[in-house]
């Protein structure tokens, strides 16, 4: 008797296992499915949010506002002069403008990029004109890898590197003070290299996803 009970638990024990297993490898796959959708939000909204800032701080909203600036402070330079203005007369204002503007003038760049704007020049988006391009240009390019996914093949490494150094000449030369820059070189060079890149890599996790979804369709089958 005592071995027909144990005999039924560990049945059971195989079936609850096994039904775990299978739980597990569907969500493999349904992940593997819709990874880009994944990337496509995440991307959206990091390129977005930023342009909630110069919102709120127009709707006198600051403390949102502060928040925002504050944590991609963390992963961009926000110089105003590099940036673009939402609610004020020019959408990329020199630093002239902005020092006529309200602006002190004379300010080192770790205090220029403290100021966020005013009234009259209106409010700097969260990250600066390149960064601008480069993720928004990853998030169409995400856009357009999904009409695409099936018949693109990656970008050679070649021709992404070839791509690479319009981004980067205009932006060491400009840091090092050989010339200097404007919004729609800042633009230009960031939205090819942020199309390159998702030309470069998507097809590859395209791939590696399909051979997920492959291999667990087969293993819980």
């Amino acid at each position: 008797m005592s071995e027909s009970v144990e005999v039924v638990a560990g049945n059971s024990d195989k079936q609850g296992g096994s039904s775990a297993s299978q739980a597990a490898g569907g969500l493999v796959v349904w992940i593997a499915r819709h990874w880009l959708a994944f990337f496509n939000t995440a991307w959206g909204i990091y390129v977005l949010t930023p342009f909630l800032a110069p919102v709120f701080m127009h709707l006198g909203w600051y403390a949102p506002a502060r928040v925002i600036y504050a944590v991609y402070s963390v992963f961009c330079h926000q110089l105003p002069d590099h940036s673009y203005f939402v609610f004020g007369p020019q959408a990329a204002p020199s630093l002239p403008t902005l020092e006529a503007g309200g602006m002190p003038p004379g300010l080192g760049l770790f205090q220029q990029r403290r100021f966020v704007g005013n009234p009259l020049l209106g409010y700097k988006v969260g990250i600066c004109q390149r960064d601008v391009a480069i993720y928004g240009s990853i998030f169409v390019g995400g856009l357009i890898f999904a009409l695409v996914r099936k018949r693109v093949k990656p970008l050679p490494l070649k021709l992404f590197l070839i791509l690479l150094i319009p981004l980067a000449v205009d932006g060491l030369t400009q840091m090092f003070g050989l010339r200097v820059s404007n919004w729609w070189l800042r633009s230009i060079t960031g939205a090819i290299f942020g199309f390159a890149a998702v030309f470069l890599a998507y097809p590859y996790v395209q791939t590696a996803m399909d051979d997920v979804i492959e291999t667990e369709t087969r293993r819980m089958t």
